[in-house]
């Protein structure tokens, strides 16, 4: 069956890659003729080595996956995948990742190193340490956000660079959260650093790091004065993200815009007012 193959490679969590796109979009130049050339060369670079280091983590958490009442079917832990078959196919990714990295620029090639080195630190060490996990997490938006701006030229503005981050770092926590609410005790057998949060750290992160990305894109938006009207939709956008994870819907930054219509309607509405701003 090819279709384990497929899942392993999560390509739905490829749009976390769109990231890349927000420079040249925010910046007015996505309509530029080569734009997208460049564009689709860079987005499959990021998404064929961030595929990669899933496959990779999948191999290293296939014994704790076990525990998890969802992650326990994922094509490594379940046994539809063989391990040789999962790391000759992480070897084939990572290398047309960095085929086609060489082909973006030297320095996007570095990033998307940077990048896959932090996916490997995370997957081996650094996701076992409280709070360094979410920033750990951050970062990897941050590289996807430089190499963006790399690959088409653009410089990245100090309050698009904040707000990306604590947008990150929010959106972390809230899956974090998530996790320790829905798992309960069986929480540390899955992952180890969900008992090491005390009891309230991760809902006062999450309501700090929400309130903070409202502050930064509110910055930014007036800086742009045409995205001004934009801010009451990322407002409703946080709370409605907030409501999911504290109801017990998922915190899954993937899985909530993909299956929560509210959240996909302002994400499209969002992106509609925003390029009405720039372009219009």
């Amino acid at each position: 069956m090819i279709s384990p193959y497929i899942t392993i490679l999560r390509p739905a969590q490829w749009l976390k890659n769109l990231m890349l796109f927000f420079p040249p979009f925010l910046g007015g130049q996505l309509l530029q003729p080569g734009i997208a050339q460049k564009g689709i060369i860079a987005f499959l670079s990021f998404s064929l080595a961030s595929s990669a280091t899933y496959i990779f983590n999948d191999t290293i958490d296939r014994e704790q996956d076990l525990h998890h009442t969802r992650k326990r079917e994922r094509p490594i832990p379940s046994g539809k995948v063989t391990l040789r078959a999962a790391y000759l196919m992480a070897v084939l990714f990572l290398a047309a990742a960095l085929f086609l990295g060489r082909h973006v620029s030297t320095t996007f090639l570095f990033i998307l190193l940077a990048y896959l080195a932090l996916s490997t630190s995370y997957t081996l060490k650094l996701k076992q340490f409280p709070i360094i996990d979410l920033f750990c997490i951050s970062a990897g938006f941050l590289l996807r956000l430089q190499g963006g701006g790399t690959a088409f030229g653009i410089t990245i503005t100090e309050w698009l660079f904040l707000s990306v981050f604590f947008l990150s770092l929010f959106l972390s926590t809230g899956k974090r959260l998530c996790e320790q609410n829905t798992m309960g005790g069986s929480a540390g057998s899955h992952r180890k650093t969900l008992l090491a949060y005390p009891p309230g750290f991760l809902d006062g992160t999450l309501y700090l790091t929400g309130g903070t990305v409202l502050v930064t894109y509110t910055m930014y938006a007036i800086a742009r004065q045409s995205l001004l009207y934009t801010v009451p939709l990322c407002c409703f956008g946080l709370l409605r993200y907030i409501f999911r994870v504290k109801s017990g819907f998922g915190g899954d930054p993937t899985e909530s815009l993909l299956k929560d219509p509210l959240l996909f309607a302002v994400a499209l509405l969002w992106v509609a007012m925003v390029g009405w701003g720039i372009y219009g």
